[in-house]
């Protein structure tokens, strides 16, 4: 007996199953509208933003190319212009895997990626750097090297001093890093402190001196009238109180008083990233 198929039911197939493929293809067209292009590996240093001077540039393609020479990590430095609405860690995850740096079997490559029109950085570590180039220290070469050199508009500075304390903690010489990071936490601290004491110096200073000028010159000064004291070459009369009502000051001897005055041919080993390193922004 042959089966029967309802045309209607024939067609309410053909309608889900073509608005399922609809959806799955709006989802792709969405997915990849959020993913920006990942450039071409044309060298160490990708500076497809401009923000490198053709001096620094050249000399940070030396100093990586002798860098990877003595031994065989690899740290490539690539600047973008817009991450185009994607978050940099999976665009930079995506671009170390494109680029496959370091070596396959080592995973020792290093990614420096900076964003200049979304003011964001990042340091991506290859699987097999993620013990010797910890988190700690791609957040500190961020926040110590590049965040303030960026935001005096010196990326060329701020890239080339994070590239040489890479290089110093790869060598295994992470110590003056890590000294340098707890310096720069204490500095905020004791400049505060500093800051607190001039503030409670110049408080007391005022305080203490309206309460004197107030007090002392009945007690110590000469009594020249009504009210009317001179005191320390100074004269002083109620005539001229302040509005906080102390004393003021007038003399026929000079005073003082206060006053504001106006006034090519290159390519990744192989290698891969699980997302370690560190971001930041400016």
């Amino acid at each position: 007996m042959t089966a029967y198929i309802s045309p209607f039911r024939h067609s309410r197939f053909v309608t889900l199953t073509g608005g399922a493929m609809l959806a799955m293809a709006i989802l792709l067209v969405g997915f990849t509208a959020f993913a920006a292009d990942l450039p071409v590996l044309t060298g160490r240093v990708v500076d497809n933003a401009g923000i490198i001077d053709a001096a620094t540039k050249a000399a940070l393609m030396r100093k990586l190319a002798d860098f990877e020479t003595k031994g065989s990590d690899q740290i490539v430095v690539a600047t973008i212009p817009s991450l185009d609405g994607e978050e940099i860690e999976p665009y930079a995850n995506r671009l170390f895997r494109f680029w496959k740096l370091g070596q396959a079997k080592e995973n020792n490559g290093v990614l420096l990626l900076v964003a200049p029109n979304d003011r964001k950085m990042r340091i991506e570590v290859g699987y097999g750097l993620e013990g010797t180039l910890t988190d700690l220290h791609t957040k500190l070469i961020i926040e110590n090297d590049m965040v303030p050199a960026f935001r005096a508009g010196d990326f060329s500075g701020g890239i080339t001093k994070a590239v040489d304390d890479m290089i110093m903690v790869l060598e295994g010489n992470p110590e003056e890093l890590e000294a340098r990071g707890e310096r720069n936490q204490q500095a905020p601290s004791d400049s505060d402190d500093l800051f607190f004491a001039v503030f409670i110096s110049i408080w007391a200073i005022i305080f203490f001196g309206s309460i004197a000028v107030s007090v002392l010159p009945p007690i110590f000064g000469q009594k020249l009238g009504p009210g009317r004291y001179r005191w320390l070459g100074m004269t002083f009369e109620p005539s001229r109180r302040s509005s906080g009502g102390g004393w003021s000051s007038g003399s026929s001897g000079g005073g003082w008083s206060s006053g504001s005055s106006g006034g090519g041919g290159f390519s990744g080993g192989g290698g891969s990233s699980g997302g370690g390193g560190s971001s930041g922004s400016w």
